[in-house]
């Protein structure tokens, strides 16, 4: 077996299961880096852009937070919901690097306390939330890119409560993590009742930014032939 590529069992059109090669992303690349075809050449420069990209953001990591912004505007966010959202990254980057300094596992670990965060902020979990956005549950799309105006703010709201209850408390045992999370939301989550009650409108929104993304790709590869 191919220490780049695997052999899954796929259906092919005539209903039957074959053994098909597969890759991840990343072997994917690999093999276009060792193809001798003059016409896999722009993926390779493509590949070799995105490269000298990492390295540049990691000796400026505000190129990053550039290139961000220049995706979402691409994509055809309003630029005041992208300032909102480039916030956003910010909040949760702080509240993630306290998780991790306090021993949270970053998968499932993050999993459960941003859940609990949104349950107590918006009244909902996020496989819930997911849905009511009609977001397929295998697709990779953020919640976070299809949230309104309101929504972010209200998100921000919650997990900033949290990381500095956090650090008040210096809370380490998860369980405790747990209860601070669930603080954090609250604080956000009465914020946004208090708000419904006097508009008489719901913040949570079936409203979604899914129609945005299959700009980008076409965008991208406007610009790259420019």
């Amino acid at each position: 077996m191919s220490p780049i590529w695997v052999q899954l069992k796929l259906t092919a059109s005539d209903g039957k299961k074959y053994s098909t090669d597969c890759a991840n992303t990343k072997s994917l690349f690999r093999i276009i880096q060792s193809i001798p075809s003059r016409k896999a050449e722009p993926f390779k420069q493509w590949l070799a852009q995105l490269g000298q990209e990492r390295i540049e953001e990691i000796q400026d990591p505000e190129l990053a937070q550039n290139r961000v912004k220049e995706y979402y505007e691409l994509k055809g966010y309003p630029k005041e919901w992208i300032d909102k959202r480039l916030r956003g990254i910010a909040i949760r980057q702080e509240l993630t690097d306290e998780w991790k300094n306090r021993g949270v596992n970053e998968g499932k670990g993050f999993a459960i306390l941003t859940n609990e965060i949104s349950k107590a902020t918006f009244g909902v979990e996020i496989k819930e939330y997911k849905k009511l956005k009609t977001i397929p549950t295998k697709s990779k799309a953020n919640l976070r890119d299809n949230m309104t105006d309101l929504e972010l703010i209200f998100n921000m709201l919650g997990e900033k409560a949290t990381t500095e209850i956090h650090k008040t408390h210096n809370s380490k045992k998860f369980d405790k993590l747990k209860q601070d999370s669930k603080k954090g939301g609250n604080i956000a989550g009465n914020a946004r009742l208090e708000l419904e009650k006097e508009t008489g409108k719901k913040v949570v929104s079936k409203k979604n930014f899914l129609h945005l993304t299959s700009n980008i790709n076409r965008k991208l590869e406007k610009k790259a032939n420019n």
